[in-house]
């Protein structure tokens, strides 16, 4: 893969552009604030190897931001899907891949209204990188890599040869799953995020925060009995729709784990994972949630009244 073009200048996608710049790939970057970004960027991991590259294009331009480009990848939350597809779908060459870091928050479905049912789509299962910019549009932290990679192709000419150019790209093994939907149903962030969030915030969404709360460092034995709970009706449902385990594992497989208190320490002991807070702003009364941020604002308002069930999912 010579050229991609990059879809979201945040986190993954900064982490994502210098991962592939720094082997050589051709970047685009589209994001809504160009004139935040430079062209050389960095990203460094946990074992302080550097990734380092010039980012070709950085435009809010979708039409400049496709053109010539061997495929796309989204980097966006998954409110953002949906306008982002529109934006590109009127210059995105048919024939050209176009992927997304993440598949739970409704990639599929929405891509393939966009762009057709015949468009040829990659997603992942959960996310390639744990990644976190430093420095907005100029430095990022390679938090944590995946071992293994999984991935949903679908109306790709070749899917075995884009599986590879991606396992090149990423530098990373990729599985491949056999439908879109081992991509898009997981119990990883849609359940991981709302069973702490319920835990930490139900009944006190409008009280202040007695000190900054570590989302995971600081997980709960409370919030793993929520988590198990919802996941064993998840793992009926994906039952039901003939989804084994080996495509999705329970949380306690996954996670190596035999109950809430193993589940609570595994959680707590991920060390991509300890640096992560609860998003807060300060206010008169103290702190609180920052309800405009990813994980506060689109989990809270589900959360505080959360049947204890695994029938919802993050947006």
């Amino acid at each position: 893969m010579k050229a991609i073009c990059i879809c979201g200048g945040g986190n993954l996608g900064l982490v994502c552009a210098a991962v592939f710049a720094s082997r050589g790939v051709r970047v685009n970057m589209l994001t809504g604030h160009p004139a935040d970004w430079n062209s050389d960027i960095r990203a460094i991991d946990r074992e302080w190897r550097v990734y380092s590259g010039h980012v070709h294009l950085i435009t809010d331009s979708p039409e400049a931001a496709v053109r010539g480009v061997d495929a796309v990848l989204l980097c966006v939350p998954g409110f953002r899907i949906e306008p982002v597809l529109r934006q590109i779908e009127p210059y995105v060459d048919k024939n050209i891949p176009v992927g997304s870091v993440v598949s739970s928050t409704g990639f599929f479905e929405f891509a393939g209204r966009i762009l057709g049912e015949d468009a040829c789509l990659f997603g992942f299962q959960r996310v390639p990188y744990i990644a976190r910019a430093t420095e907005y549009g100029k430095t990022g932290m390679l938090l944590g890599y995946k071992p293994l990679l999984c991935l949903s192709i679908e109306n790709c000419r070749d899917p075995e040869s884009l599986r590879k150019e991606l396992i090149s790209l990423f530098n990373n093994p990729i599985r491949m799953l056999r439908n879109r939907y081992e991509a898009s149903l997981t119990n990883s962030n849609p359940l991981l995020h709302t069973s702490r969030l319920y835990s930490l915030l139900s009944g006190r969404e409008t009280k202040p925060l007695d000190n900054e709360v570590m989302f995971y460092a600081d997980w709960t034995i409370e919030a793993s009995r929520l988590l198990i709970a919802m996941d064993k009706e998840f793992m009926q449902l994906t039952s039901s729709l003939g989804i084994g385990r080996d495509a999705i594992p329970s949380i306690l497989e996954y996670y190596e784990s035999t109950d809430a208190e193993s589940l609570t320490a595994k959680l707590q002991s991920i060390e991509a994972f300890k640096e992560l807070k609860l998003p807060v702003v300060e206010t008169e009364r103290g702190l609180l949630p920052d309800y405009g941020s990813r994980i506060s604002g689109s989990v809270c308002a589900i959360s505080w009244n959360l049947p204890k069930c695994a029938a919802y999912r993050i947006r």
